[in-house]
């Protein structure tokens, strides 16, 4: 076999053990994460905001950024929950580039994945017991969850993997709301055969275990965008792409419908600068129809302290080393011109 085996890294229940949580801690993740599946289930009507960069580059910057959701939050809690975005997995779809916190603590250092899911995990803990806000994920390696299954309020599963049986099969035994991504091509039925899979109960390996799972019901679509064959991007959040999933999801007879809306990526062709016109867009659509409203349950923002991206060991405090992003004053007043507009 073609590879080297560098060390034997710890089982998720190891490193629970030797980072456990706090009662406190504990305690916020199951309350908040309940709020949020009110949210989906259409007990609450408030809507979700699933904010933050890119990638989780370092330590510092990412936990100044999501301090500053914390009073701004306080403000719009009657109307928005607020996720911060704490990714720590990045896809690469050449596989070259920065691969996310779990790789490269450090991202101008040598991979060390050991490392990696310590770092990880104690930001995860340091996050919510500093902001009493839940965080969310990537899920880019249905594996590495474990090691986070403790913390997580929100799991997204991305356009690359959504097609994938392993991650599919592991969002139906995640306890809280996974957001299943529309594939690169845009076919909105191999996004809907994944929530239809997450929904279901399975028995399947994980982990070298035989598992039984017993079904996720706040599996749900995000409208991400989509590519042709020529390589262009088209947005996929209008009000009649909108529509035509609310008759999708009435047809398929799936549980709480529900959809968030990625202001970035390939609905945005990747203009940080696009998202707040996006989300007005958006809200905009459900004004005009009770059904969006109803369906359309939050909005996923990448943004960070700086605009816009550098390259890695750019020097920029704040600023993101993958995909461009939001900055932070924008970010703000985006947040609250929503709020106005609920």
């Amino acid at each position: 076999m073609n590879m080297e085996f560098r060390r034997k890294l710890p089982v998720p229940m190891e490193t629970k053990e030797m980072y456990p949580l706090t009662p406190d801690v504990a305690e916020t993740v199951r309350t908040k994460t309940a709020e949020l599946k009110a949210i989906f289930s259409g007990e609450s009507d408030r809507l979700v905001l699933i904010i933050g960069p890119c990638s989780a580059d370092r330590e510092d910057s990412v936990m100044e950024y999501i301090s500053r959701l914390v009073p701004v939050q306080e403000q719009v809690k009657d109307k928005i929950m607020i996720l911060p975005r704490i990714y720590t997995n990045k896809p690469r779809t050449t596989g070259a580039g920065y691969k996310g916190l779990v790789h490269q603590p450090d991202p101008s250092a040598d991979p060390n994945l050991f490392k990696g899911i310590i770092t990880t995990r104690e930001l995860h803990m340091r996050a919510v017991r500093e902001t009493g806000l839940i965080c969310a994920d990537e899920m880019l390696y249905p594996e590495n969850y474990k090691y986070l299954d403790d913390l997580l309020g929100y799991v997204a599963v991305g356009a690359r993997s959504v097609e994938n049986q392993q991650h599919r099969l592991t969002a139906s035994a995640i306890d809280c709301p996974v957001g299943m991504k529309n594939p690169t091509s845009g076919d909105l039925t191999v996004m809907l055969n994944a929530i239809l899979a997450a929904q279901h109960q399975h028995d399947f390996i994980y982990r070298g275990w035989e598992g039984h799972s017993g079904g996720n019901p706040y599996a749900h679509a995000i409208l991400r965008g989509y590519v042709n064959r020529q390589g262009v991007t088209h947005p996929n959040y209008h009000y009649e792409t909108l529509l035509y999933l609310t008759d999708l999801y009435e047809k398929w007879s799936l549980q709480n419908p529900a959809v968030i809306v990625d202001c970035n990526h390939s609905n945005s062709g990747k203009n940080p600068f696009e998202q707040p016109r996006i989300l007005k867009d958006v809200l905009h659509s459900c004004s005009h129809n009770a059904r969006l409203k109803k369906l359309v349950k939050g909005f996923m923002v990448e943004s960070y302290l700086e605009d816009g991206n550098q390259p890695v060991g750019g020097g920029i405090y704040g600023k993101s080393i993958t995909d461009a992003c939001l900055g932070w004053e924008k970010s703000e007043r985006m947040i609250y011109e929503m709020a106005d507009a609920l």
